[in-house]
């Protein structure tokens, strides 16, 4: 499948100003847009707020859009955008590593395909929740948007490192909030 071509008539409608294309574009995305949204704010209202300000921002940057990916990942990254942008307004701090903390390993791709173990998804979202924000959107934008450590540093103003620390100790608190039923390559 050719993603760049993806629903290419509603996007050339919506750079005419369409409006009914642009319903129809927002109907396609605007579901699994609110899901990142609530993964990486944790609060229903702000996540729905959110939402609505970044089609505001597709819609008016629509012009800018060339057809170089899909629609789709250009409108995810103007709501990952948004969500960042939000989150850095509440102050998001970030912890940097110190020069004592050593050098964390990347073991995403060794447990890909970790089972649950029966644990719920509502239970790993419940948990996801409860991390601090730093943590929650590092773990987010790498494990569930498929970002790297170089890519999130740059997204959020922190370094490749930083963001391998908050990864890992989002991992680390995500286990002692389940209680310790996953192990230690199930993330």
């Amino acid at each position: 499948m050719d993603h760049a071509n993806t629903h290419r008539d509603i996007v050339e409608q919506c750079q005419q100003g369409n409006r009914q294309a642009q319903f129809e574009l927002y109907r396609l995305y605007s579901k699994a847009m609110y899901n990142v949204c609530l993964r990486m704010l944790k609060d229903e209202f702000d996540a729905e707020d959110v939402l609505q300000n970044a089609f505001v921002d597709v819609f008016m940057k629509m012009h800018t859009f060339k057809f170089e990916a899909s629609v789709g990942s250009w409108i995810k990254r103007i709501v990952i955008n948004n969500c960042i942008n939000f989150l850095k307004r509440r102050r998001l701090q970030f912890e940097e590593l110190n020069d004592r903390h050593g050098e964390v390993h990347d073991d995403h791709e060794a447990g890909a395909g970790a089972d649950a173990n029966g644990i719920s998804v509502e239970l790993i979202k419940k948990a996801l929740f409860e991390l601090p924000d730093g943590y929650r959107v590092v773990f987010t934008l790498y494990l569930m948007e498929g970002y790297d450590h170089q890519e999130i540093g740059e997204i959020l103003g922190i370094t490749e490192a930083t963001s391998k620390s908050q990864y890992s100790r989002a991992k680390k608190k995500l286990r002692e909030i389940i209680g310790g039923q996953y192990s230690a390559s199930s993330f």
